[in-house]
């Protein structure tokens, strides 16, 4: 009979350990669970500020885009001053060479 009861007092001692550390797990899987909640919300933040960058982005490229049309604008503006002149230039030319003609 002693046997058995020191077979069951070794049950029971090792049944005590096993709660122990189910109740350790427990505490650790908890704490766990708190640092992938935090984690994620850290993760779901840094998501919003990419897209918000990644946004403003693409209205700096917007903004480029449109500085560079107002420089393409002024250049063509230079180019069709320049082919007004050069006109009137060969109009004048026309108008001489009709004189001598005449």
């Amino acid at each position: 009979m002693s046997s058995i009861a020191a077979q069951l007092a070794n049950v029971v001692s090792n049944t005590r350990k096993l709660l122990d550390l189910c109740v350790s797990l427990q505490e650790e899987n908890d704490m766990l669970k708190l640092e992938v909640q935090s984690l994620q919300v850290a993760f779901d933040t840094s998501n919003d500020k990419n897209k918000q960058i990644e946004e403003k982005l693409k209205a700096v490229a917007v903004a480029r885009s449109l500085e560079e049309g107002k420089v393409d604008k002024a250049v063509i503006n230079e180019k069709i001053l320049d082919t007004k002149q050069k006109i009137n230039d060969f109009v004048r030319e026309i108008d001489k060479c009709i004189e001598l003609l005449r």
